[in-house]
């Protein structure tokens, strides 16, 4: 990232360059993700929560992670795409930025008892790819320590604006998008650790 500050840009014409945008991605070509939040609940069902409640745990950057929340709300985060071990993303703010955040891998020996705790607890491969788990499955599949979701440590982040800091506000929103993600896409978390669902079975 770079030194400097940006001007401030009103939501409303946030906006409308995001709206601009979008629309120059699809007339392209591209397949555009935008990530739309009806109302101040960003993510509705257990895993999303569970996701944006491990982000809350990130105490190095309890100032910045409110104002993600509120781009996200806003609908800032323009497009985000989720591959092994990378999350990139267009956020609208003063200009449109682009986020690019490096997930490390789940680690071979915290999968490996990760799986051996759900074994025998996955009826079958249609209820996996839907995501339709127990609660116990779920719980160990989202715990803080010991789940999928990944630690600072395994995290690294960039911004393409003037901010400094590691966590910028663009940055914070696109973790949070995510989170509104996994509400219909569970399996994206599986993508983003670069492991397989089935070996859960």
């Amino acid at each position: 990232m770079s030194w400097g500050y940006a001007p401030y840009v009103r939501v409303a014409e946030r906006k409308k360059k995001a709206a601009k945008k979008v629309a120059s991605l699809i007339k392209k070509g591209h397949a555009v993700n935008p990530i739309l939040i009806e109302g101040r609940v960003i993510a509705k069902t257990f895993w999303g929560k569970a996701w944006c409640k491990h982000l809350e745990s990130y105490s190095d950057y309890e100032n910045r992670l409110p104002r993600g929340r509120t781009y996200v709300r806003n609908g800032s985060v323009i497009d985000l795409k989720l591959k092994p071990g990378e999350i990139r993303a267009l956020v609208s703010g003063s200009f449109i930025y682009t986020v690019t955040i490096k997930v490390d891998s789940v680690p071979t020996q915290k999968w490996e008892v990760l799986v051996k705790e759900c074994a025998g607890k996955i009826e079958s491969l249609i209820e996996l790819l839907q995501g339709k788990f127990s609660k116990g499955v779920m719980e160990i599949i989202t715990h803080q320590e010991k789940g999928l979701f990944p630690d600072l440590e395994h995290i690294k982040m960039d911004c393409s604006c003037y901010d400094y800091a590691d966590m910028c506000n663009n940055v914070a929103a696109v973790p949070y998008g995510v989170g509104a993600n996994l509400d219909e896409q569970l399996e994206e978390l599986f993508t983003l650790r670069d492991r397989i669902q089935a070996d859960l079975i």
